[in-house]
C-alpha cells in the first residue's frame, strides 16, 4: 500500500508540474520583470537589473460563497498588451508625465482576470471582475510579499492602539521605525508605504493605487519573518456617533468580510514602486499612472495655492486691539494679511461651528462667515472651511451647495480615521459632491492618497502623514530625520499636507513642544526648503502673520513659492540622510536642500539648466550660528556659481533654497 500511495503521489506531482505555466512580463527598459506562476495557485515573482525583488507569492481572492480566486485556475486566455502616451496632469509636480508599461492579463474561467504591468520604476497587478450586475461580497484578498533575506526595512505601525481590529482605527500618522523584515512585529498593522531595501541599493516601496469602494490595505508578518502579507479591515457592521467633538463614527462590531461590491468591476492596484538611486525613488509617479482618467470634463477652477493657517499658531497674532481667536476680526487680519503677500486662501480651521453638534450650519455668534467670505473676495483671497467628517457626511449635498454659492472655495475634511470601505466610499462621494460644485478638498485625519488626485483632481491634498502639528505636543519625536525619510516613503503615494513654514525654529537640543506658540526642529531654511522637497499643491504658511511680518522679505519670498511645477527632478539624496531637489515653473528653477543631523556640504550639478550663466541666483542658506540658533539664516541676492557647479554647507537639521531666475 506504502508504494501504490507513493506511486500516485509521484504521479499527482509530476501531473500538477506538467500543467504549471509561468507567464512573463517585462518593463519597456527590460529592467523589471514580472514572472506569473500559474499552478494550483497564482503565484508572481520580480526581478530588477537581475536583484530578486519579491520571490514567488501567492495572490488570491476569497468570495462568501466559498469561491477562491487564483486558485485552482484555469487560464481561459492570456492577453499581452502596451502603451506609451504623455499625460497631462492637474495640480502635480510636472506638467507631462510619459506612462509607458507593458502589461499581462490572464483570463481566468470563472469570470475573472489579474492584470500585471511593468514600468521602468515598478511593478502592480490588479484582480478584475466579470461576475454580472450582482454584489459579490468579499471575505478577504490575499496579498504575499516574499522576500529573499532578513533586509532593511523602513516603516510606520498604525498610531492606534490595543489589538489587531483596535488598530483599524487610527489617523495614519507615525514616524517610520528603521528595522530589519524580522523585527516588524506581529501584533502591530504596518501602514502604507513601506519601504525594503534590497541588495545593489534597489528600493522597493509597497503601496495601493485606486482604493474605491473597497478597503485599504495594510501589511504584517505571516509564517515566515522574512514575508508580508495584507491585511484588510472588516466592513463595519455597528457604529456609533462619538470620537473627537462628537465628529467620528465609532466603529462597535465589524462583519466577517471586507466588502460588498459590484460584480463587474476593477479592483485596486497592488504596486510595488522601484529605485536603483534614493533620489530616483523621491520622483517615481507610478501611482500616477496607475491611477484612473481624470472624470472632470473642466478642471479650470481647481486654484493650487498658499494658504494662511489659523490653528498651528493658534490664532496667536500680537499687536492689535481686539482679543485675537475665533472671530471675525481676527480673520479679516488674516486675510489682509495673505492679500499683502499674495497668498491664495486663508482657512477657517476648527472652531467657527457650534462644538459637540457635527453640524456645519450651526456657526458660533463670533463669526459672520458671509461677511468674512466677502471681505476675502475683495481682497482676492479665497476661504476655505475645515469640517468633521460626520459633520459633513450627513449633510454632504446641502453644506456644498449652501457654502459654494456663498462664495467658498473647498473644505479641509477632518477625523475619518479609518479606511474601511465604508469611509473609502465617502472619499469618493466627497470627492464628487465637492466637484459638482467646484470645490476643492484636503483630506485630514485620512488614509493616504491612492491616485484620486488624478481622477479627481479637486481633490488638492492629504494629510497621512506625521506632520508638523505634532512639533505643537511630541516633544520626543526626530522630526528632522522624518523629514528626509518622507520624500522617499510616504511622498510616493502623493501629495502630503505637512503643514510647514515654522518661524520658531530650534536645534536639537533647545526644542520644546509649546501649543500655544509652537516651533520645529532644525534651521529656518531647513522649513524653507520644504516647501520645494514637499509636493503639496495646497500649500500651508502655518505660523501666525505677525511672525511672518517681522520679516517681510522672506515671507515674501516663501509666499511667491509655487506650489505646483511643470518640471521636477531629485538631484541627489539618501533617504533618511539628505535630499535635493529642482523644481521649474515658467523659465525659473527652484533647488531645495533638507539635511538629517549631521553637517554637510553638497555640491549641486547645475547642468540641468543647460548654461547656468544664463541664470542669476538667489539663496536662502543656513547662518554661520543656525547649529546653536536656528533662525540663523543668510539671503544671498547674487549667489556665487562655479561653472556648472555650486557648494552649499547644510548645518545639522539644516537645509537651503536656491532661486535660478533666468536673464
Amino acid at each position: 500500500m506504502r508504494r501504490i500511495s507513493l506511486i500516485a503521489f509521484l504521479c499527482m506531482a509530476f501531473v500538477s508540474m506538467a500543467m504549471a505555466k509561468d507567464y512573463t512580463v517585462v518593463s519597456p527598459n527590460g529592467k523589471v520583470t514580472t514572472t506569473v506562476s500559474v499552478t494550483d495557485q497564482v503565484r508572481y515573482a520580480v526581478t530588477y537589473n537581475g536583484v530578486q525583488v519579491v520571490t514567488p507569492s501567492a495572490v488570491s481572492m476569497t468570495l462568501q460563497d466559498g469561491r477562491v480566486l487564483g486558485q485552482n485556475v484555469k487560464v481561459a486566455k492570456a492577453v499581452a498588451s502596451q502603451k506609451k502616451e504623455v499625460l497631462h496632469p492637474v495640480a502635480y509636480r510636472k506638467a507631462e508625465i510619459i506612462n509607458d508599461y507593458k502589461a499581462l492579463t490572464l483570463q481566468f474561467k470563472g469570470g475573472y482576470s489579474i492584470e500585471f504591468r511593468a514600468y521602468d520604476n515598478g511593478v502592480a497587478y490588479r484582480f478584475a471582475l466579470a461576475m454580472g450586475k450582482g454584489e459579490v461580497v468579499v471575505q478577504n484578498e490575499n496579498t504575499e510579499f516574499n522576500f529573499a533575506g532578513d533586509y532593511p526595512s523602513i516603516y510606520s505601525y498604525c498610531n492606534g492602539t490595543g489589538t489587531i481590529e483596535q488598530q483599524f482605527s487610527n489617523s495614519f500618522e507615525n514616524t517610520y521605525n528603521h528595522r530589519n523584515l524580522s523585527k516588524i512585529g506581529n501584533d502591530s498593522l504596518v501602514i502604507l508605504p513601506a519601504m525594503v531595501a534590497l541588495p545593489q541599493n534597489i528600493k522597493a516601496v509597497i503601496t495601493e493605487v485606486n482604493q474605491f469602494s473597497y478597503p485599504g490595505m495594510f501589511l504584517r508578518h505571516y509564517g515566515k519573518e522574512t514575508a508580508l502579507k495584507s491585511m484588510f479591515a472588516p466592513l463595519p457592521k455597528t457604529m456609533e456617533q462619538g470620537g473627537h467633538n462628537n465628529l467620528q463614527m465609532m466603529v462597535k462590531d465589524r462583519y466577517d468580510y471586507i466588502a460588498k461590491i459590484n460584480g463587474t468591476r476593477t479592483l485596486p492596484w497592488r504596486a510595488i514602486a522601484l529605485s536603483e538611486q534614493d533620489k530616483d525613488m523621491s520622483d517615481n509617479d507610478l501611482v500616477y499612472c496607475l491611477a484612473d482618467e481624470c472624470k472632470l470634463d473642466d478642471t479650470s477652477w481647481i486654484k493650487p495655492g498658499k494658504v494662511a493657517w489659523d490653528w498651528w499658531n493658534d490664532w496667536n497674532i500680537e499687536g492689535v486691539d481686539f482679543k485675537a481667536g475665533i472671530n471675525n476680526a481676527t480673520y479679516k487680519y488674516y486675510i489682509d494679511f495673505a492679500s499683502r503677500f499674495g497668498i491664495e486662501y486663508v482657512i477657517l480651521d476648527e472652531g467657527w461651528a457650534v462644538n459637540l453638534q457635527a453640524d456645519m450650519m450651526q456657526v458660533i455668534p463670533e463669526i459672520n462667515l458671509k461677511e468674512i467670505v466677502d471681505y476675502a473676495k475683495t481682497k482676492n483671497v479665497g476661504i476655505i472651511l475645515w469640517g468633521g467628517y460626520k459633520a459633513m457626511d450627513k449633510d454632504m449635498e446641502n453644506l456644498c451647495r449652501h457654502y459654494s454659492e456663498m462664495g467658498v472655495k473647498g473644505f479641509k475634511v477632518d477625523f475619518m480615521d479609518r479606511d474601511d470601505q465604508i469611509i473609502v466610499d465617502f472619499y469618493n462621494r466627497m470627492a464628487e459632491t465637492a466637484a459638482r460644485y467646484k470645490l476643492m478638498v484636503d483630506f485630514h485625519g485620512a488614509f493616504k492618497p491612492s491616485g484620486m488626485n488624478r481622477t479627481y483632481p479637486n481633490v488638492i491634498n492629504y494629510e497621512a502623514v506625521f506632520g508638523l502639528e505634532q512639533m505643537k505636543w511630541n516633544q520626543t519625536a526626530d522630526m528632522v530625520t522624518h523629514d528626509v525619510t518622507l520624500p522617499f516613503i510616504r511622498q510616493v503615494a502623493g501629495p502630503m499636507d505637512y503643514t510647514q513654514g515654522a518661524m520658531h525654529n530650534a536645534t536639537r537640543y533647545n526644542f520644546r513642544a509649546i501649543n500655544s506658540e509652537p516651533m520645529s526642529q532644525g534651521t529656518r531654511c531647513h522649513q524653507l526648503a520644504e516647501y520645494i522637497i514637499f509636493e503639496s499643491p495646497l500649500n500651508m504658511l502655518c505660523d501666525a502673520p505677525t511672525n511672518y511680518e517681522k520679516e517681510p522679505v522672506y515671507t515674501q519670498f516663501l509666499a511667491n513659492i509655487p506650489t505646483t511645477w511643470d518640471e521636477t527632478c531629485t538631484l541627489m539624496g539618501e533617504v533618511s540622510k539628505y535630499i535635493v531637489t529642482a523644481r521649474r515653473k515658467g523659465n525659473d528653477w527652484y533647488i531645495g536642500g533638507l539635511n538629517n543631523w549631521d553637517s554637510r556640504t553638497t555640491t549641486v550639478d547645475l547642468s540641468f539648466l543647460g548654461n547656468p550663466a544664463d541664470y542669476t541666483f538667489e539663496a536662502f542658506v543656513d547662518g554661520a550660528n543656525a547649529d546653536r540658533r536656528g533662525t540663523d539664516y543668510k539671503h544671498i541676492t547674487a549667489y556665487p556659481v562655479n561653472g556648472k557647479n555650486t557648494s552649499v554647507f547644510m548645518h545639522p537639521g539644516g537645509g537651503f533654497l536656491i532661486k535660478a531666475t533666468k536673464k
